[in-house]
């Protein structure tokens, strides 16, 4: 089968785990055939791919591929060359080829018929999505972007809050043992029928469905609570191959996930076939449950947030993945980046998934388009309504804020390690003719959006936040702005809570009344601290504060929400020994707990695409100013740029990550 002769032209030499060949559809590969004497001209010959277990030529899961003039099937052949009994055959599949793994046979015409080869599964082939080839409906049209989407075995994945971002790296291990056969195994496992997995379409929204465990025994078991005791944290995992390791190995949904390892591992899946895929963040997501462009938070009559009638939520930020397509399906404008999100949220034709939504679409207000942009559209342009509620239960609009959901979408930027911001792909600048005239469409497919006519406020409310790090005192100003002709005497009331990355606020841990005197045409602020010996009891793993404040004149109501990151102490990942192919290499994770609280039940993960396996350690505690570290031996399995993360889970203390790039020569 030739594997290593295939791989450099196929861009498949990174598959070194499996020893069958990996090649691409819609580009030509060789073989060579050995028979019991040199071929003549008048031997008729043909070779046979079959795929699935019924295969037919009707639903291209029998492919014949002939040598001589006799009409096959869509896959092509021709003799390349002939040396003694040794024939070498070129084979091009077609672009709309099945996707997945193929057996191969040899058949001769005799007298009495066609004579076969034995099954040999060691002549097995797998064919994988082609974003090379310019027919391929996933051609990617640049060698960075198909080096960064196809062939990148890690990441990164943005996370925190808008103006603390932080970032999780993410061992995306396509190439990994058993993660092509996992992706195979996904879908034969929810019984897609095989002449769909040539579909790009019906592949992405098939994965999307798939990640999920929720209604057809898929790969991750979602879990927000703070109880993960039957699994692994979500915040535990540091790459996707170990999770699609044991989902291949045991057939059972592996727990447990948050957004952020649905996409991780939607990604492996998309890549690892052969679909350009990269992993986005949306900060400010908006989650509505109910349908519409609105994002109500409720307030009592004193001032206080209403928690138990607040329904909608804006998550901190939202990962979902985008897939590079053409849409044969759809005008060809929307071809391009399509949203496939794998967190289950919402049904769409009966299942949880969504998408692929052209991001496009989404730019344009054009909702109509398959499949699921109207949720989509309203995760990243909601306007968050303000509405307080009178004491027999009226509600009344005080302020819409129409910037804040969506307010920045990251991903990793293509052949560096820095990020790329790709906000304008999804939207147009606030305010300008373009934004209105999509939120204009949007509403005209049936997406209400708050209209309250408001009088303009002269009175305004913010804060905001020093950066800090985790056990840091956190500086919290408070300014109110009053454009009005008289002075204005403000009753103040700020609440301060941990919450967590989906918007779900606890209970306030620190509670501040006050009054300010704000002069006409003035500013006036106030200032106050927040003691880690305040929010480290509260915090559990959250990592994420919460402030509110509320103000009230005796004619005007103004708010503010602000939710900040507190940045984890950093691990310390160091290597040592020959960066080369087969020489043996050390990895040294060190960390040091800098804060005055001990840290317990911690595990510390590491791994690296083709350097170094999934590896753990636990520890009981960990004490104030106590030190950590483990030092593990590897061989590098391939040469080039590759990477090893690491992170330090426990109970009371997440996201302490780690990553050392390394260049290793062959």
């Amino acid at each position: 089968m030739q594997k290593e002769r295939n791989a450099g032209s196929h861009n498949t030499a990174d598959f070194i785990n499996t020893p069958l060949l990996v090649v691409r559809r819609g580009q030509e590969f060789s073989i060579d055939i050995t028979f019991n004497r040199p071929l003549a001209p008048q031997d008729d010959v043909q070779i046979e791919f079959l795929i699935g277990s019924d295969p037919t030529p009707q639903k291209r899961s029998l492919q014949i591929v002939t040598l001589g003039n006799r009409e096959g099937g869509t896959w092509k052949g021709q003799i390349l060359g002939v040396q003694g009994a040794v024939t070498t055959v070129g084979i091009t599949p077609d672009t709309q080829s099945i996707v997945g793994l193929y057996r191969t046979y040899v058949a001769i015409a005799t007298g009495g018929g066609m004579q076969r080869t034995q099954k040999d599964p060691t002549t097995n082939l797998y064919l994988l999505f082609n974003a090379w080839s310019p027919d391929d409906d996933v051609y990617y049209p640049d060698d960075a972007g198909r080096w960064e989407y196809v062939l990148n075995s890690s990441g990164h994945i943005y996370q925190g809050a808008v103006g603390s971002v932080s970032e999780r790296y993410w061992v995306y291990g396509q190439f990994d043992k058993g993660v092509l056969d996992a992706c195979i195994y996904i879908m034969d496992s929810c019984q897609m029928p095989i002449h769909d997995r040539g579909d790009i379409i019906k592949v992405a929204r098939k994965a999307s469905a798939m990640m999920n465990s929720q209604d057809d025994n898929g790969v991750l078991v979602g879990n927000w609570s703070d109880d993960f005791s039957m699994g692994t944290p979500p915040t535990a995992w540091t790459g996707s191959t170990k999770i699609l390791q044991d989902y291949l190995g045991q057939g059972i949904p592996v727990c447990y996930a948050q957004c952020w390892v649905f996409a991780g591992v939607l990604c492996s899946f998309m890549r690892s076939i052969g679909i350009p895929c990269r992993v986005i963040t949306n900060f400010n997501s908006a989650h509505d449950n109910t349908g519409n462009l609105k994002t109500e938070l409720i307030f009592k009559p004193d001032g206080t947030p209403d928690r138990r009638n607040t329904r909608d939520s804006i998550w901190n930020y939202h990962c979902w993945c985008e897939a590079f397509m053409k849409r044969p399906d759809l005008p060809p404008k929307y071809s391009g980046w399509q949203v496939v999100d794998a967190t289950p949220q919402e049904t769409s034709d009966g299942y949880f998934r969504c998408g692929p939504a052209p991001v496009i679409a989404l730019k344009d207000g054009e909702l109509n388009h398959q499949f699921d942009c109207r949720f989509a559209f309203a995760e990243v342009n909601s306007d968050i309504v303000y509405i307080k509620m009178d004491r027999y239960g009226n509600m009344n609009v005080f302020n819409t804020d129409k910037t804040s959901v969506g307010a920045q979408i990251l991903t990793k930027a293509v052949g560096t390690n820095g990020m790329e911001d790709i906000t304008h792909t999804y939207k147009y600048p606030e305010g300008s003719n373009e934004n209105n005239n999509t939120m204009s469409q949007a509403e005209q497919f049936g997406l209400e959006r708050d209209n309250s006519e408001m009088p303009e406020s002269k009175l305004s409310a913010s804060i905001t936040v020093d950066p800090c790090q985790l056990g840091d005192t956190v500086k919290v100003t408070v300014t109110f702005k009053n454009q009005n002709q008289v002075d204005k005497m403000i009753k103040a009331h700020l609440e301060v809570s941990a919450v967590f990355y989906t918007g779900v606020v606890l209970d306030e841990f620190k509670v501040e009344d006050f009054s300010i005197y704000t002069a006409a045409f003035q500013s006036n602020s106030a200032v106050f601290e927040v003691t880690p010996q305040e929010y480290m009891p509260h915090l559990g793993a959250k990592m994420s504060l919460h402030f509110v404040i509320t103000g009230k004149t005796e004619d005007e109501n103004v708010s503010d929400v602000k939710v900040i990151y507190l940045k984890p102490p950093p691990l310390i990942v160091q290597l040592s020994g020959t960066p080369q192919v087969n020489q043996q290499m050390f990895v040294t994770v060190y960390f040091k707990n800098p804060l005055n609280m001990s840290l317990y039940n911690a595990r510390l993960v590491m791994e690296g695409a083709a350097l170094l396996d999934h590896r753990e350690f636990k520890y009981s505690v960990i004490g104030p100013n106590m030190e950590i570290s483990q030092k593990v031996a590897f061989r590098p399995q391939k040469p080039g740029w590759r990477s090893i993360v690491a992170v330090l889970d426990c109970q009371n203390l997440t996201e302490v990550t780690g990553k050392v790039d390394v260049k290793i020569m062959p």
